[in-house]
């Protein structure tokens, strides 16, 4: 990076003047080189040449383009999509282009835009503009600016780019967005931004309520079970890498049901952007958590001075939990009254016999669950012990060493007097920490990090590494061995 930087400021000053402005090059910086203004606590640690990066989205990437004259060109597909979200957990969403949320579509400011949409879907969608200034003919809310685009059918959106900042696409059909369908769309300003980010990353925030042994997700329901960040849920999802005093720029969407504060560890921040583009800096706050609701972006911002391997996740309790169900305490462990009903009886669609809701399996419930062992209305008992031969059976194909991270060491984690002792257990995904499974999400970006690290990783959760040159260097160099089709992280190995 340093040697290509030094190339760009010697031609600058050989008058080469402006660049390329397509940022979906990973050759070729887009924009004027511009320097960067006085440093302060807001700015960059350190000077040099500004131009716009490539925005990273990872484990979904960007969509490609070609071009016709000036005319960048997209075509999106909206399909259903089998996508794995956990190494134990496939489901069944509705996405573009083979990924929920879809690919990442990256413009310029001043860009005249083209995008192609089919629609592959068993029933009528249209494509939403989230936030776009155009016109109402692309505006995308079918029976008002367009007629719903019907299955095996196509339209053709069209615009300029006037605005910068960070957009997304949306079905305008409310539970096909429950369904996944989403996607991100950047527009980078004409004048890059000041100060020059090395790192720039999108994140997508999203929450599904699936029944165990189900894969379809119940778009009607309001509490969730599974929390993803790109379509991951931890520890399944790809960490931010980046490099001891590198700045970072982190874009946040959400399209939910749920508004998440996204916390980060180790680092102050500032919130620098929104839905409606860039903040004036002299507007920027400071934080380590900033609300992000729903419908909303947030852009923010941080010098990475501090070496680790960071948290950055949703600090709402129920959102770091994978298949959470409502109950704690003995009451998992007696018959009686029940610790929760299941997604269905929350619903209110119930089943009894010898008809609902008269049977006797609908006594009273404490609380609403989401289903499964531990909290099915009609089970006589919630969920007991799990001995770790059960837990084996249950969870085939993860790791079988059950060390002392492990939930399945109950006697080295677990007192003798756990069960008498209220409100134990309190993790709701198997009586204590969730399985570890280093080895089933092994990929280079998790390269060193400590033995049993995914045993504690679960819903909205992720990792900003921030490594050591040293370190850093042997996470690129196996990421680049690792030669992915489609890396999200293509234009950052291609400048390495």
């Amino acid at each position: 990076m340093s040697t290509r930087r030094t190339f760009i400021q010697k031609a600058l000053s050989l008058g080469a003047g402006v660049f390329s402005a397509s940022k979906l090059s990973p050759e070729t910086p887009g924009g004027p080189i511009l320097h960067a203004g006085t440093k302060n606590r807001y700015t960059a640690a350190h000077d040099g040449a500004v131009f716009s990066m490539p925005v990273i989205t990872t484990d979904i990437g960007d969509l490609p383009l070609t071009m016709d004259g000036n005319t960048k060109v997209f075509r999106l597909v909206a399909e259903v999509v089998k996508q794995r979200i956990s190494p134990m957990k496939k489901i069944d969403v509705w996405g573009y282009n083979g990924s929920a949320p879809g690919p990442t579509i990256q413009v310029d400011q001043g860009d005249h835009v083209r995008v192609i949409f089919e629609n592959h879907l068993p029933e009528p969608t249209s494509m939403h503009w989230h936030g776009f200034e155009d016109t109402m003919a692309n505006d995308g809310m079918p029976g008002i600016s367009q007629p719903a685009v019907k299955p095996g059918g196509r339209f053709v959106y069209e615009f300029d780019i006037h605005q910068e900042g960070t957009y997304f696409y949306h079905s305008h059909m409310a539970m096909q967005e429950m369904a996944g369908m989403l996607g991100g769309f950047i527009m980078h300003p004409r004048e890059p931004y000041r100060p020059h980010c090395d790192k720039d990353f999108l994140i997508h925030l999203q929450e599904y309520a699936v029944l165990p042994a189900n894969t379809v997700p119940n778009t009607m329901n309001m509490e969730f079970n599974w929390l993803v960040l790109n379509g991951k849920a931890g520890p399944a999802n790809t960490p931010l890498i980046v490099k001891l005093g590198e700045r970072v720029r982190i874009r946040f969407v959400n399209l939910g049901m749920d508004h998440h504060p996204m916390h980060l560890h180790g680092h102050t921040f500032y919130t620098t952007g929104t839905e409606g583009g860039r903040i004036p800096e002299a507007t920027w706050w400071p934080g380590n958590t900033v609300l992000v609701g729903v419908a909303q972006a947030r852009a923010i911002e941080f010098v990475a001075n501090n070496p680790g391997d960071w948290m950055l996740h949703c600090h709402l309790p129920h959102h770091m939990m994978n298949q959470m169900a409502s109950n704690a305490g003995k009451m998992t462990r007696s018959t009686g009254m029940v610790a929760g009903g299941d997604m269905k009886t929350g619903m209110g669609m119930l089943q009894g016999m010898p008809g609902a809701p008269t049977g006797e399996d609908y006594g009273p419930t404490l609380g609403r669950g989401l289903g499964g062992v531990g909290n099915a209305s009609d089970m006589a008992s919630t969920n007991g012990p799990l001995s770790e031969k059960e837990a084996m059976a249950a969870m085939p194909g993860m790791q079988h060493d059950m060390g002392s991270m492990q939930m399945g060491d109950m006697q080295g984690d677990i007192a003798r007097n756990a069960n008498d002792v209220p409100n134990f257990p309190q993790d709701a995904y198997m009586e204590g920490p969730m399985m570890t499974m280093d080895q089933a999400v092994d990929r280079p970006e998790n390269y060193g990090l400590k033995p049993g690290w995914s045993g504690f990783m679960q819903g909205m959760m992720t990792f900003v590494r921030v490594l050591e040159p040293d370190r850093y260097d042997e996470v690129i160099s196996r990421m680049k061995r690792a030669k992915r089709a489609n890396d999200p992280y293509t234009a950052i190995l291609e400048r390495a």
